[in-house]
């Protein structure tokens, strides 16, 4: 069958860490643009294949604004947004709720259609346990299968947190604007462990915006970091002037009664717990959190690797302490068949960390690592109770990490900070106003 869209645009690719570059990423070859409200699921193959097969959909060399319009009852698709692996996702038109909606479109491929199903179980389990949406997770709205391509509706999003801290040079969001994501994190979060589900890839490209729209402000500082090898500074800041956002990407969450992969999440925000093969459950997602909202606060990712060896270590100099002995012991434990993979990363029951092979482009990377009270100075109350909760994510022993419930009383959530991002949402609310006014003065 022809797919709804026949249009094409330039779509720009999502992107891939890659460990101690000056560029943060390489582009990959599953990648999907940041207007759409989903990712590609993770990419298996190695580089080569990747580069040496790209998939192709029929489209058009149409420009990239042509508005299209195909009716998909009751919906009329107006824009491709993309297309990845799995299928497409564009924008179209609801004409029963009277508004623009996404539709993600499945390739007509039983293994995609699969792993779609897989997704919508969780979607549906979502919107009927939360049917206002007050927990900032996308919204289904909608599913149907035309022409044996599976369909998923949804609300249209802007561009996801991580297209927008590229687009403003990676310069950190306002303390206030942190603050607000965290909260939004955690009750989404709390809201699927209610529901016995652990998301699994929690990252600032699952995490989009509801509304893209900014003010610049003057910066004119330098830029915190979590290296002391890295220094920069900026003179602007792109300020969002609404942070409200939404959590996507349900593709890889599990109920945490069934069948748990023995690998999750993407490297730079996947919990110790996994890389030891201790197995995993809720506590994953919170580490995933703790390590986005550095990522908030400095602009770069926090663990920047692809080695299950140096992330430990890296681990090790952020924490400012050991891996704990009793997590080291059960991974050391195991004999013969039964032996632990990761017991290899210890020797005396320490990290064997440097190795004789060890790069010394990655023992420089790891000495250059700053201790979390580093990343974070304590210089306000604010800052001190963030750098409180940091310290209770970061915790080796998932059974002593904090939980999503528990941050949410965290006392970090009382406090009250002025900066860009407040001053951004006084802007909002008076243009708002202004708005307002203007439309009563029509009537």
């Amino acid at each position: 069958m022809s797919t709804p869209s026949t249009a094409t645009i330039t779509v720009p690719p999502s992107h891939q860490y890659y460990p101690h570059s000056t560029s943060r990423y390489l582009p990959s070859m599953n990648g999907y643009p940041p207007t759409s409200p989903y990712q590609a699921p993770p990419d298996t193959r190695t580089r080569q294949q990747q580069f040496a097969h790209t998939p192709t959909y029929p489209t058009s060399q149409s420009a990239p604004e042509q508005r299209v319009e195909t009716r998909v009852e009751p919906h009329t698709i107006q824009k491709l947004l993309g297309q990845g692996t799995f299928g497409k996702v564009v924008k179209a038109w609801d004409r029963q709720r009277r508004k623009e909606v996404a539709i993600k479109i499945i390739r007509s491929v039983q293994k995609y259609r699969d792993a779609s199903k897989i997704e919508l179980r969780v979607l549906s389990t979502l919107a009927s346990n939360d049917k206002m949406n007050r927990n900032k997770c996308i919204h289904l709205r909608d599913t149907f299968d035309f022409r044996n391509h599976i369909c998923i509706v949804t609300d249209l999003l802007g561009q996801s947190v991580f297209d927008f801290l590229k687009a403003n040079a990676f310069v950190p969001f306002p303390s206030s604007h942190i603050q607000h994501f965290a909260r939004q994190l955690f009750t989404s979060v709390a809201f699927l462990h209610d529901l016995n589900l652990i998301h699994t890839d929690l990252k600032p490209e699952n995490i989009l915006l509801v509304n893209n729209n900014y003010q610049t402000f003057t910066y004119n500082r330098n830029i915190p970091s979590s290296s002391s090898a890295v220094a920069r500074n900026s003179k602007y800041r792109k300020v969002l002037l609404d942070p409200e956002i939404r959590l996507i990407d349900f593709g890889s969450a599990t109920f945490d009664d069934e069948y748990h992969s023995s690998v999750v999440s993407t490297r730079h925000y996947r919990a110790p717990e996994i890389i030891l093969n201790l197995g995993w459950s809720f506590p994953c997602d919170i580490w995933s959190i703790g390590c986005i909202l550095v990522e908030f606060f400095t602009g770069d990712a926090l663990f920047q690797t692809h080695d299950n060896l140096e992330h430990l270590a890296m681990m090790e100099a952020v924490c400012d302490g050991p891996i704990d002995k009793m997590l080291v012991r059960q991974v050391c434990a195991g004999r013969g068949s039964n032996k632990n993979a990761a017991a290899v990363f210890f020797k005396r029951q320490m990290l064997d960390y440097p190795q004789q092979d060890t790069p010394k482009s990655s023992k420089r990377f790891v000495k250059a690592m700053k201790k979390l009270p580093d990343i974070i100075p304590s210089h306000t109350p604010f800052n001190k109770h963030f750098l409180d909760l940091l310290r209770r994510i970061f915790v080796y022993d998932p059974k002593r990490r904090i939980t999503a419930k528990e941050a949410l009383r965290h006392p970090w959530f009382r406090e009250h900070f002025e900066d860009d991002g407040t001053e951004a949402t006084k802007i909002r609310i008076e243009r708002e106003k202004q708005e307002v006014a203007a439309h009563s003065s029509r009537y």
